[in-house]
């Protein structure tokens, strides 16, 4: 297996910090664009698409900032790889900037990121933004 490697990815949202963190720090809220459905038990998120899932171990959750889990695959494996979702507000547009990190192998780096953008997209739908 290849090493994988960090990226990051930048959003602008025209939405409240408040409509975006029941968004991001709620199962349901995750559950309307991240994924089809989203349990947590401790600190663990088990997110379910299309029949299959994945557990992550929440690692940071600091409300009016960020999110951050690691899979517990990569727990598992040793890696020091994460993915977080973290925002701020623009001083000078008040506009809402939602940045993504996460890890991916060199091989499925532009689907991650497609996947990403594609996500990020399902959610400036599903709050007008």
């Amino acid at each position: 297996m290849s090493e994988k490697k960090k990226f990051e990815l930048e959003f602008l949202l025209n939405t409240s910090p408040k409509v975006l963190e029941n968004m991001l720090f709620t199962p349901s809220g995750l559950s309307e664009w991240f994924a089809d459905d989203v349990n947590i038990n401790d600190d663990i998120y088990t997110f379910f698409w299309n029949g299959s899932e994945e557990q992550a171990r929440l690692l940071t959750k600091k409300m009016g900032e960020k999110i951050k889990w690691q899979n517990l695959n990569d727990e598992e494996e040793g890696l020091d790889t994460y993915f977080q979702l973290h925002y701020e507000i623009d001083p000078m547009t008040k506009s809402v900037i939602l940045k993504v990190t996460d890890f991916a192998e060199d091989e499925e780096m532009e689907g991650t990121q497609q996947l990403w953008e594609s996500l990020i997209e399902g959610l400036k739908r599903f709050i007008g933004a």
